[in-house]
């Protein structure tokens, strides 16, 4: 929304903002996948199942077995969603409990639903900033022993939004290591794990159910952002917990957006299909950066380029970018850690990406 008013008062008349803001792709959705939304449109609707379709849940599971060789039991171990969005929401809700764990930890900057959901829920926030010199991967040490005593959920974004940093497989069994006897839950956001490039991403699921739910959703993998689809996985006390609380809650996608889902999960042609996509607007971008001398730092996988701002005035430099039609995320309104940089999506098509690029060239 500041963003919005910033844009507003900034741009010029008249001229189309291409905009890397916001973590929304332009990228058509396969056409496969829109057929079979289509077809499965009923005559007659009903009311979905809060569990989702048993196909559906068996799909998700033929995914996270085919992407990362982990064996799921669709029954008890995976649980659909309204897109990641709202089971972020309601983790929260699920896994404080108030005067004993109460605290959730939240390294920054970040997804903002993540500290939002948080403070709905009743919780403790803390959060702890990434740093430029840990390559902005998290580490369990920075965060002091009496807060993981009262510490009852981790975010844990893997591959990263913002910064497009990439947990290695021994860091990821290092935190896992640590949640079990702390006794706290690991919130695996995993909605970029298909967006990787030099180095395959890989899942908190490797290492083990216990203390683990991890979140994966369409919507970027797929070009699905509109549909609402994603699903849970992990350990099955907390899948039952959340189970559980969904009736009241309202939340169960409809069955014509399952049934795309099914095709979509099924699938992995597609999304390599699109990962090339974003491959050549990363190489576009950032050649482009370098000519400008504008240094990208981590930025191994998502779609976002993660870029220091001049003289690291991250609000300063998107006011540039805005008097050129062009628009990025500042960096602090992301969260603590976040200021000085700014943050690109590659969502615009290739040719909207080399249009925006066009603009920019009276920076240097």
């Amino acid at each position: 929304m500041a963003l919005d008013r910033r844009t507003k008062e900034l741009a010029p008349a008249g001229v189309e903002i291409i905009s890397f803001a916001m973590g929304d792709p332009r990228e058509r959705t396969p056409d496969f996948i829109r057929s079979i939304a289509r077809e499965s449109i009923p005559e007659i609707s009903s009311y979905p199942t809060v569990s989702g379709l048993p196909e559906l849940r068996a799909a998700c599971a033929g995914w996270v077995q085919r992407r990362f060789g982990v064996s799921l039991d669709p029954a008890t171990q995976i649980l659909p969603c309204n897109g990641t969005k709202e089971a972020v929401a309601h983790l929260a809700f699920a896994a404080i409990r108030p005067g004993e764990r109460d605290t959730v930890v939240i390294p920054s900057p970040a997804y903002p639903v993540y500290e939002g959901a948080a403070r709905m829920a009743g919780a403790q926030v803390h959060v702890t900033p990434l740093h430029a010199e840990d390559h902005w991967r998290f580490r369990p040490e920075r965060v002091p022993e009496k807060v993981w005593e009262r510490t009852a959920v981790l975010w844990l974004n893997d591959p990263h939004n913002p910064t497009g940093s990439l947990l290695d497989s021994g860091a990821r069994g290092a935190i896992a290591a640590h949640a079990r006897p702390h006794g706290y839950w690991i919130a695996a956001d995993e909605a970029y794990a298909d967006l990787w490039f030099d180095r395959v991403a890989g899942s908190m699921l490797e290492h083990g159910l216990e203390n683990v739910i991890a979140f994966h959703t369409l919507s970027k993998r797929s070009a699905m952002t509109g549909y609402r689809s994603g699903f849970m996985a992990g350990d099955p006390r907390m899948i039952e917990a959340l189970r559980q609380q969904r009736p009241t809650l309202g939340v169960a996608t409809p069955e014509f957006v399952q049934r795309a889902a099914i095709a979509a999960w099924s699938d992995d042609a597609h999304a390599e299909a699109m990962r090339q996509v974003y491959a050549a607007k990363r190489d576009l971008m950032l050649a482009a950066f370098a000519r400008q001398g504008w240094r990208v730092e981590a930025s191994e996988a998502t779609f976002f380029l993660w870029m220091a701002a001049p003289a690291r005035d991250d609000r300063g430099f998107v006011d540039e970018l805005l008097r050129r039609g062009v628009t990025a995320m500042p960096g602090s309104l992301l969260g603590p850690g976040g200021e000085g940089y700014v943050r690109w999506a590659l969502v615009p098509t290739l040719e909207q990406c080399r249009a925006g690029l066009e603009r920019l060239e009276s920076m240097r």
